[in-house]
């Protein structure tokens, strides 16, 4: 504020600053800083001083106002005040100014005694700001301007009203103002604020960043309509950026507001403009050609040529160089042939990670067809309907016996494939597709409707991704992979042919191996692996173990996928692996887009940041963040996520309208997107962020699941009226402790045991629910959808069946007693509930991850060592305690 000529002293100012304090409550006596500036008061040098001292933050406590006295050579003088808007309104810091700019008592309230300030301070959460912490508390600027005729002030509350909705997905989004603060203790704020500053002569507004909106637009109206002002905002919350798209949009929409003041506006209008979305496409990636990629075995074939002697696999049943793979698959192709395979046709495929499983999908590709993976572990009816979905006539599978019995299906191991070959007496492979548009591919996620979909992947979508990261990542013949994950997980065909498509050497994982971390760890040791690729799940029980290893890890290249990756869990191997000799990469994608879609390096400024980025598009795929009408959004807001580019499958086989509504054109580029239903936003320097899911869908373990599947599943039970299902952790960010709990109503005399089993015979173990409880009814909103927070504490295992449950067994004295209370103590830790020796771990709660937390608690506590093939025969507490107890006497006795 402007102080009247001549100015009152800094000693009068102090006296009314400490009479107003009094009569006001404040604690202690309120500071006055004084400051000299050697020009006059209109030297621009006078101008940036007082700019400087408003824009300075307040400290936040019991009086949080600061006063400065700013002097100058014309004997004139501003006060500058600064006050906490969470604590002020306008119209206080106004009675403020009236008190020390003149003798007036300061009779009345100075603070709202109603506004308190929120939990952070005051400030909402941006969801959409996209800030740099290193920066909090660095003011940014940007002007706004809208021309004459506009609508002023008016025009301008408006369109950011327009604009906020569009930025945060309000229906009704809520502007505020420094004069209307809410009430009551910790209000929510709005996160924008509209300041019209009055253009009074004796009194000029500095609006600091005090906690109250963390962006707010100020500005002058004029009398012809206009409005001229700036957005004030803090760069630790909102980038420039942002900041510059935001106030862009305001512009636009006001003076679109002024050419028509009649016409009506949609509730939300677009963001941006056709130039800028072209610039946005850019910024996503769109545009980069991925070139002419081959197919998957005429590119093998050439590596094959290049390095024969060199070890292709290595598996529990034994080598094979690249030339013995290949003549393998060139015997399997043939086998198909006489088999009655047309060039085309889709062939099943169920059999253990093995050498067989890899020779079986070369040979598949090198006959014409695509394979259609399914893990040995489904349940036969999932199992059937894939073979009736691909309308399968011929699947290679290890155990013939146990695969479902269908007509006009030949189930056949793949070593009698390629007898029939020998009987035929032709061993050459039926040159008869040279196109890489072709299937090479079908792997069934989960769907909606209560029924897998299979997703029809091309041969030059994978060698595209090839193409786009070998440079990056310096695939190269010397590595060493794994093959860690099911055939049936497309996680795996990066694994496969990321592998043997560079000439490296795959190293495959066994079932039983790859769920237990010691044992994988000690196989990564031996076989020098360079190139890891996990889960986040996985991994956190991998680096875990890692922790206590002494043998030194060759790992080079560490890869992240199949679900999002919270960067936290990387602190402990950072520590022991140094980022520029492990480079650790965080890739976002989906089977629709094969595999992957974006990549980001992570290093310990990530874990810090607590980074969400996925990171940019890989060449020659595209992403870009759209509205629920496929509009483009700037880099800010929160969307959907679409991916354009040489990924994007063919589309859902058997599904047409489904095809139809997930994959579309984009109207504005021509090109071919998939609408992959996840919710995330484009940062400014084109990187993605992840942020989840806008449907039904979940990751769990690395497995992508559509809750409606499960609930279609249980739903046609005909003992089940209705059923919905969660996705709930026993331990809130842990995801070893995901539990899949459904919630079922019956009919009279139904029973949840026996739904359960009808269930198991459908669903894979991964989706069968992991509780089930009996509920009168499925309680309800207002808008008539499940109430999931009124949802009862789900009864876990068999504690559903027992009404009154048992304590754990108290802690004895005896050698054995003491090792059984030590199991159940272990076991009730990782559960979170009380269990005896009658209860079944996985009945319980358990999956394959508490597995492995149970095992290395008891390798912690120095129990006897239990290998996870073990824990899965001797499930039950009373038998997995006799078994500790016969491992802790051969010890004893030197028995092994």
């Amino acid at each position: 504020m402007r102080l009247r000529d001549p100015a009152p002293g800094a000693d009068e100012i102090r006296r009314r600053l400490d009479r107003a304090g009094r009569r006001w409550g404040a604690p202690d006596r309120l500071p006055l800083a004084e400051v000299t500036v050697s020009g006059p008061r209109d030297a621009p040098s006078a101008r940036a001083r007082v700019r400087r001292e408003a824009l300075r933050p307040v400290r936040e406590g019991p009086f949080p106002l600061r006063a400065v006295l700013v002097r100058y050579a014309d004997a004139t003088g501003d006060l500058v005040l600064v006050a906490a808007r969470g604590r002020f309104s306008l119209a206080a810091l106004d009675r403020v100014a009236d008190v020390l700019g003149s003798d007036a008592d300061p009779g009345g309230a100075l603070l709202s005694p109603a506004v308190e300030p929120t939990p952070n301070g005051g400030w909402p959460a941006v969801d959409w700001g996209l800030g740099d912490p290193r920066r909090a508390g660095i003011v940014g600027s940007c002007p706004l301007t809208v021309p004459t005729g506009a609508g002023g002030a008016h025009a301008v509350r408006t369109a950011v009203a327009l604009t906020l909705a569009g930025y945060g997905g309000a229906a009704d989004p809520e502007v505020g103002s420094l004069d209307a603060m809410p009430s009551g203790p910790g209000a929510a704020l709005p996160p924008v604020g509209v300041v019209i500053t009055p253009a009074r002569a004796d009194r000029t507004y500095l609006p600091t960043l005090a906690p109250v909106f963390p962006l707010t637009v100020h500005g002058v109206e004029g009398p012809d309509g206009s409005f001229e002002g700036w957005c004030r905002f803090d760069e630790g919350t909102i980038a420039p950026e942002v900041a510059d798209g935001f106030c862009a949009s305001v512009v636009r929409l006001a003076t679109r507001l002024a050419a028509d003041p009649g016409a009506p506006l949609p509730a939300r209008p677009p963001l941006v403009d056709p130039e800028q979305v072209r610039e946005i496409l850019r910024l996503g990636g769109a545009g980069v050609p991925s070139g002419d990629t081959p197919r998957i075995d005429r590119l093998f074939e050439e590596v094959a040529r290049r390095r024969p002697d060199a070890v292709a696999l290595v598996a529990d049943d034994g080598e094979l160089t690249y030339r013995q793979l290949d003549e393998r698959a060139d015997a399997l192709a043939a086998g198909l042939r006489a088999s009655g395979v047309t060039a085309g046709a889709m062939v099943g495929i169920c059999l253990d990670r093995d050498t067989s499983l890899v020779v079986a999908m070369l040979g598949v590709l090198k006959a014409g067809c695509a394979y259609v993976p399914m893990d040995a572990g489904y349940p036969p009816d999932r199992l059937r309907y894939i073979v009736e979905n691909a309308d399968l006539r011929l699947v290679l599978a290890a155990d013939v016996g146990s695969f479902p019995t269908m007509a006009d299906v030949v189930v056949r191991r793949p070593a009698e494939v390629i007898a029939a070959a020998a009987l035929d007496g032709d061993r050459t492979t039926a040159r008869t597709s040279r196109d890489a548009d072709a299937p090479a591919y079908v792997i069934h996620t989960s769907g909606s409707t209560g029924r897998p979909k299979g997703v029809v992947v091309p041969h030059h979508n994978v060698t595209a991704l090839l193409a786009a990261t070998a440079a990056d990542f310096h695939l190269a013949p010397d590595d060493v992979w794994t093959l860690f994950h099911s055939s049936a997980f497309d996680f795996s065909v990066w694994e496969i042919w990321g592998c043997l498509l560079t000439g490296a050497r795959l190293v495959i994982v066994s079932y039983w191996v790859a769920r237990d971390t010691e044992e994988f760890h000690r196989l990564l040791v031996e076989q020098r692996v360079t190139v890891l690729n996990q889960t986040p799940s996985a991994f956190a029980q991998l680096a875990r173990t890692d922790r206590r290893a002494t043998d030194e890890l060759s790992v080079r290249l560490l890869i992240f996928g199949g679900e999002p990756l919270d960067t936290a869990v990387l602190g402990p191997w950072f520590a022991r692996h140094s980022h520029t000799r492990c480079r650790v990469v965080n890739m976002f994608g989906i089977t629709e887009t094969t595999v992957h879609v974006t990549a980001q390096t992570i290093t310990p400024a990530e874990v810090v940041a607590g980074s969400r980025s996925v990171g940019r598009a890989l060449p020659g795929w595209s992403v870009s963040v759209r509205d629920e009408h496929g509009r483009v959004l700037p880099p800010g807001p929160t969307g959907e996520i679409h991916v354009g580019g040489a990924g994007v499958a063919h589309g859902y086989l058997g599904r047409p309208e489904l095809t139809a509504q997930r994959f579309i054109l984009d109207a504005a580029t021509g090109e071919r997107l998939y609408r992959s239903g996840d919710k995330g936003r484009l940062r400014p320097d084109g990187r993605l962020d992840h942020l989840g899911r806008l449907d039904n869908q979940v990751k769990i373990r690395g497995h992508r699941i559509e809750l409606d599947e499960i609930r279609s599943v249980l739903a046609a039970d005909p003992e089940v009226g209705a059923a919905v299902v969660v996705v709930n952790q026993a331990t809130p960010g842990d995801p070893a402790t995901s539990r899949i709990d459904a919630y079922v109503v019956l009919t009279a005399g139904s029973d949840t045991r026996r739904v359960l089993d009808r269930a198991r015979r459908i669903l894979p173990d991964y989706m069968t629910p992991t509780t089930l409880t009996e509920i009168p009814t499925i309680p309800l909103t207002e808008n008539g959808k499940p109430d999931l927070a009124r949802l009862p504490a789900p009864t876990l295992g068999a504690l559903a069946h027992r009404p009154d449950p048992v304590a754990p067994d108290p802690l004895p004295a005896a050698e054995p007693d003491r090792l059984a209370a030590a199991v159940l103590d272990i076991w009730s830790h990782c559960l979170r509930t009380p269990v005896t020796r009658e209860d079944n771990f996985f009945e319980m709660g358990g999956n394959s991850l508490l597995v492995v937390q149970v095992l290395t608690s008891m390798r912690e506590r120095q129990l006897p060592r239990v290998s996870t093939r073990d824990f899965y025969s001797n499930s039950t507490a009373g038998q997995f305690i006799n078994l500790v107890e016969q491992r802790h006497d051969a010890a004893r006795h030197g028995r092994t």
